[in-house]
């Protein structure tokens, strides 16, 4: 007997235009839960406009995506947040004046009865974090800052993290340490859609790929049969390295 999951995250039909131009068109895909999709493409393509369009930061014009059979097609960023999607967008989204323990518990202002447990999953998740409590997240190394944003977005408990591009501008071994932190988040429960300039690292991580081209899917199936061949057609030979 054959057992079928339901998809975590289903995506139909999704497009988005900004002004007259098109950034996605037609984008259909299923995340299984607990899996790591790679979403590759060259510049342009528009890998962030489909992170900004699930986490509600743009309108789509068409189509629809729902989370666990739940329609959050234009929702609000916070209400799709509660609902399990969180966006880790470019840069590191933690407030730099503040020291590690205060982002911590910003990011449980809605549930302070929880807070004390959140805190503690996250230092148990990145143990880094608990020396560095008391430090300014703005004194912190680039890996460090994002693994507090990883911390923070996984003490809402998410389903869903999508990682857009979150080892940009980070030394090799902070890249190490950021791929890291999304196993052990995935290690968590947690569903990792991976926006990401290192091609071979998120195929290694990813069960599945999506290649992106012009707004539209031009390849996908499992990470595994990305071979190089197939990443220099579409994504040229300096991204594919």
């Amino acid at each position: 007997m054959t057992v079928t999951t339901s998809p975590l995250l289903a995506v139909r039909a999704l497009t988005v235009r900004y002004g007259a131009a098109q950034a996605l068109r037609d984008v259909t895909f299923d995340l299984a839960p607990n899996s790591a999709l790679a979403v590759l493409g060259p510049n342009g393509a528009g890998k962030s406009t489909l992170a900004r369009a699930l986490s509600g930061l743009v309108p789509p014009v068409a189509g629809s995506f729902a989370l666990d059979g739940r329609d959050l097609t234009g929702q609000s960023p916070d209400t799709i947040r509660r609902a399990g999607l969180v966006h880790l967008p470019e840069g590191r989204g933690v407030f730099p004046t503040l020291t590690v323990m205060e982002n911590l518990r910003m990011a449980t202002a809605c549930d302070r009865r929880g807070r004390a447990a959140a805190v503690d999953r996250a230092f148990e998740i990145f143990p880094v974090l608990r020396e560095r409590q008391r430090q300014a997240a703005g004194t912190l190394s680039g890996g460090e800052q994002q693994m507090l944003s990883l911390a923070r977005a996984l003490m809402v408990d998410p389903r869903l993290v999508i990682a857009d591009e979150l080892s940009l501008g980070l030394a090799p071994r902070m890249v190490d340490v950021v791929f890291e932190s999304l196993r052990r988040a995935r290690a968590a429960g947690v569903a990792v859609i991976m926006i990401e300039q290192f091609a071979s690292r998120a195929l290694d991580f990813a069960d599945r790929c999506l290649v992106l081209q012009r707004g539209r899917i031009a390849w996908s199936g499992d990470a595994d049969r990305a071979g190089p061949e197939l990443l220099r057609r579409y994504l040229g030979e300096a991204t594919a390295a």
